[in-house]
């Protein structure tokens, strides 16, 4: 829904203040008929995770002496269900109306369409060719069709609207008065953090633990020849152990469930103008949240709890997650950004410092992990990765502040 150009980079975070355009957004010379950087960018991710669930987990690559296209000539598969056609088809569905919004305003009407049941379904066609040499996929043309379908259905819907989103509806208006114009990556990685909690975690919230899951591969051997570089003084070996004795179990799950809560709330607060109504979209971000969990822990559970999650720690850290993110919102946003900063790197230590709990393998064995399969794995890698970035991006904007600061002061 961004009309700003991507070759722009973004402004550095202003010290003590929200920035605000100079003219009126609702007024027609500010909207004008530029590409929407945002809509490209939320379609190059979504086509990054089809490729992802399709090709997950990218090993055991073998040859069986068939064309990649003899799937074309197969009659259809005799044993399909409902559910493997809905998910297909509701899997594209985003493609083609995200390729849409990425066209625009190059191709529109009946063309965009086309264009993107075309992409959608080269893309499909792609995705089951390259299957042919995975052993856990089955090149099908059934999906080719159902995706197709898929792509087809998400472009029609998505047409008619792309006016009024992208160029004079009231949703770019809102687009442009409550956030920055060059924050559409920024949106994106903050509108992606409810789905990165759908993946159990020790500890609510506690996401990027790679490096632990990471140090466990390790062999006795490596791990004794990585910590033979690390101060004695630091006591590796005993400091999970050591750490976990401070405090009782709940309550490290209420502190680690509260900095990440915060961080993220303070995170996605950033590309907000002072004029948004930035309380009531970060309960949005929250409700959100609660219900992508809510909803991933009943798919995915075999008790087919919705709660399961919510023990007296996490729903203790959800409260004061909140609470602090509220009080944040009165800060500057250089400020906001290195509470959330410094929120996120201590909510990484603890989480890949800390002993995992007994009940944590209890969950882990009621989710299915052969369910959706290639689902859970992005799941998971959206788990790992989301925090880091985040961190990523927020240490990135406080040094171009300090540096903005700096050459003022020169």
């Amino acid at each position: 829904m961004s009309g700003d150009s991507a070759s722009n980079p973004p402004p550095p975070i202003s010290p003590g203040s929200d920035s605000s355009e100079a003219r009126d957004p609702r007024a027609p010379d500010v909207l004008p008929r530029h590409a929407s950087t945002l809509s490209r960018q939320s379609f190059a991710l979504y086509t990054a995770l089809i490729v992802y669930g399709s090709w997950y987990p990218f090993s055991g690559w073998r040859s069986l002496g068939l064309s990649p296209l003899a799937y074309l000539g197969d009659p259809f598969p005799k044993y399909w269900t409902a559910f493997d056609v809905i998910t297909n088809v509701l899997g594209y569905m985003p493609f083609g109306a995200l390729a849409v919004l990425a066209v625009w305003p190059r191709c529109r009407g009946w063309l965009a369409v086309v264009v993107a049941t075309l992409g959608g379904t080269l893309l499909s066609g792609v995705m089951e060719a390259v299957q042919t040499y995975l052993p856990t996929r089955v090149a099908s043309n059934l999906d080719l069709a159902t995706n197709a379908l898929g792509a087809l259905l998400g472009a029609a819907l998505a047409a008619p609207l792309t006016g009024a989103v992208l160029e004079r509806g009231f949703l770019r208006r809102l687009r442009f008065r409550w956030f920055e114009r060059d924050a559409g990556a920024l949106m994106v990685l903050a509108a992606l953090w409810p789905f990165a909690t759908m993946f159990p975690a020790p500890r609510l919230f506690g996401m990027g633990d790679w490096p632990r899951a990471l140090w466990q591969r390790f062999d006795a051997s490596m791990q004794d020849a990585v910590l033979a570089w690390t101060p004695a003084v630091w006591h590796l070996r005993t400091l999970p152990d050591a750490l976990a004795a401070r405090l009782p179990e709940s309550d490290w799950e209420a502190l680690v469930t509260t900095l990440n809560l915060f961080g993220a709330a303070a995170f996605a607060s950033l590309p907000m103008r002072e004029r948004a109504p930035r309380a009531r979209l970060i309960v949005v971000l929250l409700a959100v949240t609660v219900v992508v969990k809510a909803g991933a822990t009943f798919l995915q559970s075999q008790s087919g709890l919705l709660f399961d999650w919510a023990t007296p720690g996490a729903l203790a850290g959800l409260v004061w997650g909140t609470l602090a993110a509220f009080l944040a919102l009165r800060l500057p946003r250089t400020a906001r950004a290195a509470a959330a900063t410094v929120a996120l790197a201590v909510a990484l230590v603890l989480v890949n410092l800390l002993p995992v709990n007994p009940y944590f393998d209890v969950v882990l064995a009621d989710w299915r992990q052969g369910r959706y399969l290639h689902f859970n794995g992005l799941a998971r890698w959206l788990a790992w990765i989301w925090p880091w970035l985040a961190l990523g991006w927020t240490a990135f904007s406080l040094e171009r502040a300090w540096l903005a600061r700096r050459a003022r002061a020169k």
